[in-house]
């Protein structure tokens, strides 16, 4: 395997991964903001109705139309990214998140302006969703092409502490807010944490101006100009689906669990008779957790691989997938922590390796289309619509949390068999001349077809 080596200093190496890792708290302050802020009040503020449980369903809705919209964003500004460079996307991708994030702080609710609240709710969360969905690409490979071989997860363990710091800003915020009477917390009170992201965008755009584009994607650019094969990075990726397929698969699993026992859990637990105080210290401490298990998973993938990690994360989803929500159900809130603070490390081992894996499946000139194609994927199906599909079961089935369970195990089943059809990535190299094309295959003789592997298929 190609070790390949890495292109950036260690100090602009630093540099790139603190932009991403801004990058990645907003991304996840503003999302999870948003979910967790659904679950407690846009069902009344939005979406008012005589039945709760209809609201909540209605407000989880325009949930999913933000993970709808990923893809989508995966696909447009994955298009320029491959095809302009990483940096300047970047800057653009930032700008709209905050904006869109900002713009819901400040919308008037449905006892105001009626209808066009929750219209201009579902625009606003549609152009977050275009953002968050060419915003990672970005980073990750920023991150990734910057880095050495041997360091790639370790340096991407960077970049993924955004998740956990976003989600804990995001928690601390909205439990400040949730002090207030429930008036006040649904006229203003639940605005000024979104207000709050236009500072993020200020000093994420700052720190971005300082960073120079990736060297390896630069070298793509040249090497294409020699070629003429296709310059679509799309129709590149779609003529050999495989990898795309198998990223997305192995992705999906993480981001319904994460969906479960972050957002869907507050509304889950509080309809059950826990305090939403509680459940909302609960929530705080699970990111105090992920702040130690995803970069010591992501770094341990550079020693062992990224798929002993990520398998492992998804065998234990399916064998925990009925004991968690016992222990949730119990109505203890010893045993409720303790249900989920295992939930998340599981979360973490299966997530952690995602960026390096993902990037590494994919031709230095494919490469951001086809690893934002892939997560954003596994994001829509695997937390899209996984709070609203989890609200409706519990609604039709009368409360019971086996469905809950059966989505774990169902999703984490797909990751397992994705895994293991895709080949080990750790340690290949990224540049336009390498066979990095295509990982996911697991039969070496169909590399010479991949994306963007080889000469000959450089753009």
């Amino acid at each position: 395997m190609s070790t390949g080596t890495g292109t950036g200093t260690d100090k602009h190496i630093r540099k790139v991964a603190l932009s991403a890792l801004f990058g990645t708290v907003l991304e996840y302050y503003d999302f999870l903001l948003y979910s967790t802020m659904a679950a407690l009040v846009f069902g009344e503020v939005f979406f008012p109705g005589e039945n709760p449980a209809v609201s909540t369903i209605a407000a989880f809705g325009t949930l999913a139309v933000g993970y709808v919209a990923r893809p989508l964003g995966g696909l447009i500004f994955g298009h320029f990214g491959d095809r302009v460079g990483r940096k300047y996307i970047l800057f653009v991708t930032m700008a709209l998140m905050g904006s869109a994030s900002f713009l819901i702080g400040l919308l008037p609710g449905y006892a105001t302006i009626g209808v066009a609240a929750p219209i201009l709710l579902v625009v606003l969360r549609f152009a977050q969703g275009i953002a968050i969905g060419g915003e990672w690409g970005g980073a990750a490979l920023m991150v990734v092409e910057h880095a050495d071989a041997d360091n790639r997860g370790k340096w991407a363990g960077v970049m993924n502490l955004g998740s956990p710091i976003g989600f804990l800003m995001a928690t601390v915020a909205v439990a400040t807010v949730s002090l207030l009477p429930d008036e006040s917390l649904e006229t203003w009170g639940w605005r000024v944490p979104f207000l709050f992201s236009a500072l993020l965008v200020v000093v994420g755009l700052y720190i971005r101006s300082q960073l120079t584009e990736s060297p390896i994607f630069e070298q793509a650019v040249k090497k294409a100009a020699a070629t003429s094969a296709d310059r679509i990075p799309l129709a590149r990726v779609l003529r050999t689906p495989r990898p795309v397929l198998l990223a997305c698969g192995a992705g999906i699993a993480p981001f319904a669990l994460t969906a479960l026992i972050t957002s869907h859990i507050i509304s889950y637990t509080t309809g059950i008779g826990y305090e939403r105080s509680t459940v909302m210290q609960v929530l705080v401490l699970l990111s105090v957790v992920s702040l130690v298990v995803i970069p010591l998973s992501s770094a341990l993938s550079d020693r062992v691989g990224r798929r002993p990690i990520v398998l492992t994360g998804a065998v234990a989803a399916v064998l925990y997938a009925f004991p968690l929500y016992m222990l949730v159900d119990s109505g203890s809130v010893v045993l409720l922590v303790v249900g989920l603070v295992i939930g998340q490390v599981i979360q973490n081992i299966m997530f952690a390796p995602l960026v390096p894996l993902l990037s590494e499946m994919f031709g230095a000139t494919v490469r951001y289309t086809g690893a934002s194609l892939g997560y954003q994927g596994a994001s829509l199906i695997g937390a899209g619509f996984t709070p609203l599909i989890a609200s409706a079961l519990l609604a039709a089935l009368g409360g019971g949390s086996w469905p809950l369970s059966l989505i774990i195990a169902a999703t984490a089943g797909i990751s397992i068999v994705a895994i293991a059809l895709t080949a080990e990535t750790r340690g290949v190299a990224l540049g336009a001349d390498s066979d990095a094309g295509e990982r996911g295959n697991v039969d070496a003789s169909t590399r010479e077809d991949a994306v963007g592997a080889g000469s000959e298929n450089s753009v």
